[in-house]
């Protein structure tokens, strides 16, 4: 049943990124949604719900959703992880087949779009001492061109562009969209990135109470760091 404690939404929980975010807001005493494909049902427990998950599929995201507010409450926190990758030779990109684009565009952006959508209609209920923050876990992609990489890149650079416009639109209302991108230290593509630090920075603007820049490049152990114009398409 709904209790009084907060709730996160993790879509898209593996092994690094999502169990470690999991575990930051866990200590903090958040209660945890966790929805992926590989996850069990039955191995739920009264502080963590696991949602079996396909994000191919967007209705999963609402499933998933109704899931969460009937066991653990309307969630505060929501923070879209999923991703998915058809990669294409460098020189060829439009060599991948269309089920592959397809597939690519539903996980990392049409799924993405109804995870905010169904994240607005949760905020509107809860009071404004809730979090109510969504993040999406992004890449350089919405930045720069990577060979191999244009049906992720095409999604992300759309799933920037929800983010944004969420930002700003509902800056006035308190809640807070974020593209989340680690980089190294002089701003290049951190391809190993860290669970850890993702934990660390999605609490920190998750506890800040107005909107930060929504475009969250950040480093380990410095936090957000704006690399300006080092990467424009």
């Amino acid at each position: 049943m709904p209790g009084t404690s907060p709730v996160i939404l993790i879509l898209g929980a593996g092994p690094n990124i999502g169990q470690a975010v999991a575990r930051t807001f866990a200590s903090k005493g958040y209660k945890v949604a966790l929805a992926s494909r590989s996850l069990k049902e039955e191995d739920s427990t009264d502080d963590q719900l696991n949602i079996t998950s396909d994000f191919s599929n967007p209705e999963d995201v609402v499933s998933a959703f109704t899931k969460v507010r009937k066991a653990l409450g309307v969630p505060s926190v929501v923070v879209y992880n999923a991703g998915s990758l058809t990669s294409s030779p460098p020189n060829d990109p439009f060599a991948i087949p269309l089920a592959g684009f397809n597939r690519d565009m539903a996980i990392n952006t049409t799924s993405a779009f109804v995870a905010a959508q169904q994240a607005v209609l949760g905020f509107a209920e809860l009071p404004s001492s809730a979090a109510r923050s969504f993040f999406f876990t992004g890449n350089i992609l919405n930045l720069k061109v990577l060979p191999g990489f244009v049906s992720q890149g095409a999604a992300k650079s759309a799933s920037a562009h929800i983010i944004a416009s969420a930002a700003a639109a509902y800056k006035d209302k308190g809640y807070k969209f974020y593209y989340v991108d680690e980089r190294k230290a002089d701003g290049s593509a951190k391809y190993r990135v860290d669970g850890d630090a993702h934990g660390k920075i999605f609490s920190e603007l998750a506890e800040a109470q107005t909107q930060g820049p929504w475009l969250q490049t950040f480093v380990k152990d410095v936090g957000y760091k704006d690399f300006g114009d080092l990467y424009r398409l």
